[in-house]
């Protein structure tokens, strides 16, 4: 690894944990992290500021660690004005900032963040049973009893508890198990392949792990010591999760599902961490390491809305473009336990990345687990407890075991223990490769529950199931002479100002914008794969919120659901939500944002701006680039340039309760591919904005030979009809340019990006779409961000990507979205 000045030093083969090399002391300094321009030696930035240089973050280039003593943060402050009066200027100018044209090597900074630790993180442990839950059908297959000895005499497996793992070999019903011992006997069990997992500790003297147990890929970032051993009495959560995966064969408890792969510990949910630990453990021996196993995340409780800040980020991206030698690091997470306090996860920023495989729970006898959360970012669903059972492993001890594990915490892992063995017949394939695998073998489950939908493409999504539960047969033999996907494409849309409160009840707020083919070529997209949608609404009750999504093909995600635990008087703040539910649909056409604002009480809300991102495949793999690591501009709003939605509103009824979430499912539920049957109208057809014709596709202005002024393509109609009335009045031919008047407004087409009220679609009125009169209101230009400052480079928040960004925005010199939108309405 290369540091300014031309020093260079010798890492671990496992990764760099130079941060870490020297413990933290934060009741006496004050930490904070640096991206330096790679021509700024670390050296010098710490001089100019009078700090230490702590080393350099994990594997991220260019990102350094740096402390100060307590007492000396005014003096920092002192240095530090004149740059961030530069760094504005040159922002607001659009000049780049770099450091070759200054010898100030604070010009060398291109961001920067204050650490806190923390302890935000939370095992995905399930909440306890309301009550036991008998089993039914106890009864065992005889076949399947056969089959099991059948595996157990011919691999040799004698381990005590493994006639207990129903979640490998199911006698009762064997048609719910991870279906992995048949590809056990032909030979594949993981070898040469590691998993690490980040959790809580790995007991590394467990009988059951020792053999299994990979050193060099191990790390304990709570305690700064290389063995991540378990110290804690509820240290246990990791250990359990490891032996699901590579728990060895032998005659101490049970087997993983990969139980000849290698397993790694690291350590981060015992204490309190910071970003920059977090980044470190996310990349720590990535080059070794191939499988990371998450069985955490924030809060499970229906109230909290957290993501990873900007380095954590990093580091994720990092792994997927740098490790295992550029094939990418795997990151599996469960997807979260709050399904009875209302939660979901896309509102988890871990779980609704696109760089995560996210794993939902199934039980023993196929049922849906009511602490399993449901999600447009669930890729599959694997076994854990319910029906009266868990999954039974590894505890923590010499030789000890457990039979309670489960959650999502206990599906996560089984999910991982697959890749591994996919992996092992297959080590090339990267982290694109096992997310399109997982999608191509996954089995539906339940398909009679009203959960799931046909989408375009022909595959079947649930938000409860993802694509289906994990099938490890099928998965490893497709992963044998699975042909590579080419590298990744994106398609980022404009921002696009919307600005209007948004109505309470059935109704709704939509939102469309059309995606050409042309933009799509331009953009070297060939396949799609995640879409993500990053919006800003205001609300004084977030749990009020839900917004859905409809692709061109007409497949619906539910991107945000309401909560009845989410009190938050924040609403969505730069967020970014993400669906897979349209892996393999066209990208080209019209993509819809409904907002809806689901209870009629005194908390309102504005929908201020969205914009799409389309992930996919590139179409010439040779040309694409890698994607920028996330910075946190990235979501700047430049609303000068930005498309301005035009609106129609469309009045009607109200109701106070919620919607159906099937509501708007544009194919009946379990159609068939092939079976074509007439798209449903997402609102009324004969009005120029709910009309999804070909006019979409339209300028957003009108005839070319007009001056436009700048403004939409109704505002220009108004302009213009203005124009008409006056000259109507000077030359006596009032009635002929009226008609031509209402002719022209009747046949205006449709603009590019626009939204509307809806409502409920069985009863809105044929022609109408209301049973009143429909009012129509020119959109109001408004700047939310007009004085904006930069941020300020060092945060007193905590938590700037978490539940609280909202509210403490403004201390960093960020601008809050919610206060201008409130200063608005009072306006």
């Amino acid at each position: 690894m290369r540091i300014a000045g031309g020093i260079t030093i010798v890492l671990s083969l496992v990764g760099a944990v130079s941060a870490s090399l020297r413990p933290r002391s934060h009741d006496t300094r004050d930490y904070f992290a640096l991206h330096l321009d790679p021509a700024i030696p670390p050296s010098q930035v710490a001089q100019v500021l009078g700090a230490r240089h702590e080393g350099q973050i994990g594997e991220l280039t260019d990102h350094h660690t740096f402390s100060l003593p307590r007492d000396e943060n005014s003096h920092l402050d002192t240095l530090l004005d004149d740059w961030r009066a530069k760094r504005q200027l040159r922002r607001r100018s659009g000049n780049k900032i770099t450091s070759r044209s200054s010898r100030n090597p604070l010009d060398g900074i291109l961001w920067s963040q204050k650490l806190a630790p923390r302890q935000r993180l939370k095992k995905r442990i399930p909440p306890p049973p309301v009550a036991a839950v008998a089993r039914s059908n106890p009864r065992n297959d005889k076949a399947a009893e056969q089959a099991r000895a059948h595996v157990m005499k011919t691999l040799g497996i004698s381990d005590p508890i493994f006639e207990e793992q129903w979640h490998l070999h199911n006698v009762e019903r064997p048609e719910h198990d991870l279906n992995v011992t048949g590809i056990w006997l032909e030979g594949v069990t993981g070898k040469g392949i590691i998993t690490a997992v980040i959790d809580d500790g790995l007991d590394m003297d467990s009988k059951d792990l020792k053999s299994n147990y990979f050193a060099e890929g191990s790390y304990d970032f709570n305690d700064d010591d290389p063995e991540p051993r378990p110290e804690l009495s509820d240290d246990r959560h990791g250990t359990r999760c490891a032996g699901e995966i590579a728990a060895a064969k032998n005659n101490v408890c049970g087997v993983g599902v990969a139980f000849d792969s290698k397993v790694a510990g690291i350590r981060i949910l015992s204490k309190a961490i910071d970003d920059v630990h977090e980044a470190e453990a996310i990349n720590f021996g990535y080059q070794k390491n191939d499988i990371y196993s998450c069985s955490w995340g924030p809060p499970d409780d229906g109230a909290t809305m957290d993501a990873p800040g900007v380095l954590i980020k990093r580091a994720m991206v990092n792994g997927v473009q740098k490790g295992r030698g550029g094939k990418g690091s795997i990151f599996v997470f469960a997807a979260g336990n709050g399904a009875m306090s209302g939660d979901n996860c896309n509102f988890d920023g871990y779980t609704n990345s696109i760089y995560s495989i996210t794993v939902g729970a199934i039980d023993r006898e196929g049922n849906h687990p009511s602490y399993s959360e449901s999600c447009s970012a669930q890729l599959v669903v694997a076994y854990s407890s319910g029906s009266g059972d868990a999954i039974h492993t590894t505890d923590v001890g010499s030789d000890k075991c457990y039979s309670m594990h489960g959650g999502t915490s206990a599906a996560g892992p089984l999910a991982a223990g697959a890749v591994a063995l996919a992996l092992s017949v297959r080590p090339e394939l990267t982290w694109r490769d096992l997310q399109y695998l997982m999608v191509e073998t996954a089995v539906p489950v339940n398909e009679d529950d009203g959960s799931w939908q046909v989408t375009s493409s022909g595959r079947k999504f649930s938000h409860d199931w993802g694509f289906g539960k994990v099938d490890t047969y099928s998965l490893v033999a497709r992963a044998r002479s699975w042909e590579f996907v080419k590298p990744q494409a994106w398609y980022d849309s404009p921002w696009l100002r919307v600005h209007r409160e948004i109505p309470q009840g059935d109704k709704g707020l939509l939102s469309r914008i059309n995606v050409t083919a042309e933009q799509i070529k331009k953009a070297n997209f060939a396949r799609l794969e995640h879409v993500t949608v990053t919006m800003n609404v205001n609300h004084t009750r977030r749990g009020d919120l839900s917004v859905e999504m409809r692709s061109p093909g007409g497949t619906t995600s539910h991107l945000s659901v309401t909560r009845d635990e989410d009190n938050a008087n924040a609403g969505y703040v730069d967020w970014t939500f993400m669906s897979v539910a349209h892996w393999g649909e066209t990208p080209v056409g019209e993509w819809t944002v409904i907002v809806k604002d689901t209870e009629v009480n005194n908390d309102q809300g504005t929908f201020i701006d969205w914009r799409i991102n389309l992930w996919g495949e590139a179409i010439d793999g040779s040309k694409q680039p890698l994607h920028p690591l996330p910075d946190l501009h990235d979501d700047d709003h430049p609303y000068e340039d930005a498309p301005v939605a035009t609106t129609t509103v469309a009045t009607g009824p109200t109701k106070t309760s919620h919607p159906n979430p099937d509501e708007h499912h544009d194919r009946p539920v379990n159609e068939k591919p092939g079976q074509p049957t007439p798209t449903k109208p997402a609102a009324d057809q004969s009005t120029p904005a709910a009309s999804p014709s070909s006019s979409a596709a339209a300028s957003n202005y009108i005839s070319s030979y007009l001056p436009s002024f700048g403004a939409s393509k109704r505002t220009q109609v108004w302009i213009y009809a203005s124009l008409a009335m006056i000259i109507v009045f000077f030359i006596g031919l009032g009635i002929y340019f009226q008609l031509q008047r209402h002719k022209h407004r009747r046949t205006n087409p449709q603009d590019d990006y626009e939204f509307e009220m809806i409502e409920d679609e069985d009863e809105m009125h044929p022609m109408t779409g209301a049973p009143g009169r429909s009012q129509r209101r020119g959109g109001e230009l408004y700047n939310a961000f007009a004085g904006e400052s930069d941020e300020e480079m060092f945060s007193d928040d905590d938590d700037s990507y978490g539940d609280g960004a909202a509210n403490t925005r403004e201390k960093d010199g960020e601008h809050d979205i919610s206060q201008n939108t409130r200063l608005l309405s009072e306006k």
